[in-house]
């Protein structure tokens, strides 16, 4: 039996308009509203309502739509909470700071990576240390892949003005441009494989990302200083929480500007 209570009443919601990411991702998923409806639980009048009028289900409905949909669900509701809890839960999103990338746990790159059942996405200009320093990473990103995760790998182009300043910046010169150079050789053996892609960027960045599914770390850029001497933070996505949004909001704005380094291919955004 189909449950329409999980729906918020519609005296508790004011119409905020059509909820295009929502529409989007049940488009991306081959559902029709009528079949989220089903898969839920739920009464299809309330799903139209949530996609064309803006409405909010309950945080119970929420998840199960995220799940359905493998979104999260701040990408879904990113208005969901009220201002003043959304404050609240963002600054829980921050699990551990540490004062430079070196200090973060080998286990603890490992472990996001190999948990991730969704998305992987690494953002940066080079980040060599990733392939240089685990031998089975490529081959887990073709794992993965292979079981339907989403990877995509952005790279500083290496001629570009932002990779030239970034050198500059922290006294390596064109050190940074080699960096790039002797990264490709690792992911150049990602060439063809379906649900990966790599792609070049010409972003300033002020901070690397290393995203997995609902986990994150992001190491900032600090004028004079190498990447490896930076602080990293280690954010976990909360339901309704803004922090962890803000990265991925900044990953998906590259991602949308970045060119397959196989085909020339312009990048989208999700879903």
């Amino acid at each position: 039996m189909l449950d329409s209570s999980l729906d918020v009443p519609t005296s508790e919601v004011k119409d905020s308009g059509m909820n295009e990411r929502l529409r989007s991702a049940i488009h991306a998923q081959g559902m029709t509203p009528t079949q989220l409806a089903q898969t839920i639980g739920v009464d299809p009048k309330s799903v139209e309502r949530w996609i064309t009028k803006g409405r909010n289900p309950y945080a119970k409905t929420r998840a199960a739509v995220a799940l359905a949909l493998q979104q999260s669900e701040n990408y879904l509701w990113p208005d969901a909470l009220p201002e003043q809890k959304a404050k609240l839960v963002s600054e829980s999103e921050l699990v551990h700071t540490y004062a430079k990338r070196n200090d973060v746990p080998a286990e603890l790159w490992s472990r996001i990576f190999r948990q991730a059942t969704r998305h992987i996405g690494v953002l940066a200009y080079a980040g060599l240390f990733l392939p240089e320093g685990d031998a089975g990473l490529v081959p887990l990103l073709k794992a993965k892949a292979a079981e339907g995760v989403k990877v995509s790998i952005l790279l500083g182009r290496p001629n570009s003005d932002a990779v030239k300043l970034r050198g500059e910046e922290e006294g390596v010169g064109e050190g940074m441009q080699r960096r790039i150079e002797a990264v490709l050789p690792f992911y150049q053996q990602l060439e063809g494989t379906p649900g990966i892609w790599v792609g070049f960027h010409k972003t300033t960045l002020y901070n690397s990302i290393y995203w997995c599914d609902s986990e994150m770390l992001v190491n900032t850029h600090v004028l004079g200083c190498y990447a490896s001497h930076a602080p990293v933070m280690h954010l976990k996505e909360l339901p309704g929480g803004g922090m962890f949004r803000t990265f991925t909001e900044c990953f998906e704005r590259v991602h949308a500007n970045s060119v397959n380094i196989w085909t020339g291919q312009q990048g989208t955004m999700r879903p």
